[in-house]
């Protein structure tokens, strides 16, 4: 069995090996040890924080398998996005060109850089190890986050968006990249995102970005076929992003040209599917529903727990049926209570 639970101090090198595995360009999680400790120094002071407007809590999450006690993935979530700063991305937009003489009318895809992402909550540092990646627990991992939002209602704005990572070869050079940041940044893709460390709220970022429309028509024919796409390695996690109901149209990350999956909490499964029931231990009577398997999630700060448990119907009833390996793992008896949603 896995659980989803809050990082802890322990996790530091299983999450300095996770960094590792991943490809150059796709920052799921930071790239040394000294910031990976700082971002579970960050998240455990966030879970023990009493919060009552979001600002700059970010809440770090790990897939633990406890039989092993491996670490098999790690996601979070950020409170408010640009909440030291303004965060910064590429909205599109149609410009209307309109000539009375000339008798033509047509529409150009232009980028605006805009701060209107800011103040949204932020799902972020999504990786899985293989084989979990095919496996339902991937899908536990992305959604528990949004699960700790339900039962925490007050820790998180209404919107919500996520950045993937966009297209890059194996040298983490980005066509999008080449083809405008470089030419106001003056360096590499990577060294970029090394220096801005993932994130889009610096100062320097408003200080070279063109603050004018850019008009898409004008980049090189690689760039434009690489903005709204995703690297192989955000696949997954953009599945099970659209899966919840996030959409991507609005927004692309200023950098690699990569999609920004955006939604208001009532549009998300994890919130317009949840329900809060109570925990069984026996069935009431003879259980002859088929099994129907649930994200299933407990507690709004530093003891959230979450797995997947095949249980019948709650629709059907007020109680979840969970077994003695179900309640340990999630740390409840019977008669408590615990939200649930389909995967």
């Amino acid at each position: 069995m896995f659980v989803v639970r809050p990082v802890a101090a322990t996790d530091l090198d299983a999450l300095v090996a996770l960094s590792a595995e991943t490809m150059p360009g796709v920052h799921t999680l930071p790239r040394t040890r000294e910031r990976i400790a700082a971002s579970i120094d960050r998240s455990i002071a966030s879970f023990a924080a009493h919060v009552d407007i979001p600002s700059e809590e970010s809440y770090m999450f790990v897939l633990e398998d406890l039989e092993t006690q491996a670490i098999a993935g790690t996601a979070a979530i950020h409170a408010s996005a640009g909440s030291n700063g303004t965060y910064f991305a590429f909205r599109n937009d149609v410009i209307q060109q309109v000539s009375r003489d000339l008798n033509i009318s047509h529409s150009v895809h232009a980028l605006t850089l805009c701060s209107e992402l800011t103040a949204y909550s932020q799902l972020s540092a999504f990786y899985v190890r293989e084989p979990v990646r095919a496996a339902v627990e991937a899908a536990l991992l992305s959604r528990a986050r949004l699960l700790f939002a339900v039962l925490a209602p007050h820790r998180f704005g209404d919107r919500f968006f996520v950045p993937l990572a966009g297209v890059t070869d194996d040298q983490g050079n980005s066509p999008f990249w080449n083809a405008l940041g470089r030419k106001f940044f003056k360096m590499d893709f990577l060294e970029a995102e090394r220096i801005i460390g993932g994130a889009r709220n610096r100062t320097l970022i408003v200080e070279l970005m063109p603050h004018y429309p850019v008009y898409v028509p004008l980049l090189p024919g690689d760039a434009q076929a690489a903005m709204g796409q995703i690297h192989p390695d955000g696949e997954l996690a953009f599945n099970l992003l659209t899966e919840e109901g996030f959409e991507a149209d609005d927004y692309i990350d200023i950098f690699d040209g990569g999609p920004i999956l955006a939604a208001h909490k009532h549009a998300l499964r994890s919130f317009s599917g949840s329900q809060v029931r109570r925990v069984a231990t026996e069935p009431d009577e003879e259980v002859n529903d088929v099994l129907v398997t649930y994200a299933i999630g407990t507690s709004d700060g530093a003891n959230f727990r979450a797995i997947t448990a095949a249980s019948p119907a709650v629709e059907n009833g007020d109680s979840v049926l969970l077994s003695a390996e179900a309640c340990t793992a999630l740390g409840v008896q019977a008669g408590d209570n615990v939200v649930c949603v389909r995967i």
